[in-house]
């Protein structure tokens, strides 16, 4: 089956309205500094100049649950990827509010950083409210699938740690067909509250608000690499 590490394709709008100046200069300022290499091997040493654990983050959104985690664990080095402009803006600004330098962007296709990535280097992978792509027909666009989650597993240490949110009923369901097929993993369950509770040090995203005001249930996923 066709999934995201055969399409590489990405939909959707890459910019949404025009930048106000303030956000225009913000983008000239800050992300030449902090943008993945476009090129070439990924590791710690290269983005932070040390060889701190590194977490990544797929499809941050505005980027509150990345630049939290940042400044939760200002030893750890960060990688966001986010496709959109509006998001990665939305990152710098929060970066740059609260003063984090521990937070690397990629506006782009995650796949091209994990791939670039060594094996067995990631403490933790996070994939919170992505696309559901809820018609049978685009199930294959999910980055929950195969082809992608057997990436992470590759790219995440041993006893590392894949973290997934989402409040679509048909992607929780699909994800869970996905994980429970991967011989990679252990669900880090032990009842309904861990996956029906967001766990402390588990920023809030403003994706998660959105859901809840709507009146949607929400799920959170932990699991855990052998």
């Amino acid at each position: 089956m066709e999934d995201p590490t055969t399409l590489r394709r990405l939909y959707g709008r890459r910019t949404g309205h025009k930048l106000r100046d303030g956000q225009a200069g913000l983008v000239e300022r800050m992300l030449p500094e902090l943008s993945v290499p476009a090129t070439g091997p990924i590791d710690a040493r290269a983005l932070f100049g040390d060889d701190r654990p590194l977490q990544v983050e797929i499809g941050f959104g505005k980027g509150e649950h990345l630049v939290g985690q940042a400044a939760m664990h200002p030893d750890h080095g960060f990688i966001g990827c986010e496709p959109f402009l509006d998001g990665v803006v939305g990152a710098l600004m929060k970066i740059d509010a609260d003063s984090v330098d521990n937070v690397r962007l990629h506006m782009g296709d995650a796949l091209d950083v994990l791939e670039r990535l060594p094996d067995a280097s990631l403490e933790r992978v996070y994939l919170l409210h992505p696309d559901p792509w809820p018609k049978a027909r685009h199930a294959k666009r999910r980055f929950m699938n195969a082809g992608p989650v057997d990436r992470i597993a590759r790219k995440l240490k041993p006893g590392g740690e894949f973290r997934f949110g989402t409040d679509h009923p048909v992607y929780v369901r699909w994800a869970m067909m996905i994980m429970s097929q991967s011989p990679d993993f252990e669900w880090l369950v032990d009842g309904p509250q861990d996956f029906l509770v967001r766990p402390d040090d588990w920023p809030e995203t403003r994706y998660e608000q959105k859901a809840r005001t709507k009146g949607h249930e929400v799920w959170y996923f932990r699991y855990r690499r052998h």
